[in-house]
């Protein structure tokens, strides 16, 4: 628009070498505007997208997956509900929690969950580590009411499978959850026969899998599982110390 004004204003004063010397002028002036209106319009658009609060693909399916576990045994524990929401708060923020669960329940309306699909997608995105965190905070919800039964352990198992965890990492963090003689060995992911020498070498394997450095990447409440984990890892490792006097 202003280039034409300019345009006008140089042929009043300069014929038309003028109009051309004031259309270009003008052309310059409504560039500079031009840039500089659609830089406010993209930064007014993205606080305003910043502002919104939209729950992730990994939120949603992530609680999918606790949802599978919290219904596995056919009862839905009030302690389990409120470990999950504990947990997301502590991850997320309540804002971002609350949309989270809001989106979860328009989406199961809709269509079943899938585990397969889910994991599917997960495996993708995931290092493995991460997903071994998958598995302990199923784990973990499963536990919240005081125990962990048979049914939920076969369904975090099929999740596992879909995750594409190993067979002895599963029964390690799985032992982490039940108390029993060979919880130590199973936590260390070695026979009950090892040897001194094996039993330290396989607590520096397992503190290199699961020290929590290697989930920096994640939120916080998935560093603090991380964090949990490897503690029962040590406590395993002075539990046989003391049982084998080294």
């Amino acid at each position: 628009m202003i280039r034409w004004l300019g345009a006008f204003i140089g042929f009043l004063f300069y014929r038309f070498p003028g109009a051309i010397v004031g259309f270009l002028l003008g052309s310059l002036i409504d560039n500079m505007f031009g840039r500089k209106s659609a830089s406010t319009f993209q930064q007014v658009f993205q606080q305003q997208r910043s502002d919104r609060v939209t729950p992730a693909d990994f939120e949603l399916n992530l609680l999918s997956l606790a949802s599978l576990v919290i219904k596995a045994d056919g009862s839905v524990s009030q302690q389990e509900l409120d470990y999950v929401r504990q947990y997301f708060v502590q991850a997320y923020g309540r804002d971002r929690a609350n949309a989270t669960f809001r989106m979860f329940n328009e989406v199961i309306k809709k269509r079943e969950i899938s585990a397969p699909h889910i994991c599917g997608m997960l495996r993708q995105r995931m290092r493995y580590e991460s997903r071994l965190q998958v598995i302990h905070f199923l784990f973990s919800i499963a536990n919240a009411d005081g125990a962990v039964s048979e049914a939920e352990v076969r369904k975090i198992l099929e999740i596992a499978g879909y995750l594409a965890i190993n067979q002895r990492d599963f029964e390690s963090i799985k032992a982490m959850f039940f108390k029993n003689p060979d919880s130590a060995y199973k936590i260390l992911e070695i026979d009950r026969t090892a040897s001194t020498a094996e039993i330290k070498s396989a607590y520096r394997t397992m503190v290199k899998k699961y020290h929590p450095d290697k989930l920096q990447h994640m939120d916080e409440a998935y560093r603090k599982g991380a964090e949990e984990k490897f503690r029962k890892v040590q406590e395993a490792y002075e539990q046989l110390q003391k049982e084998r006097g080294f």
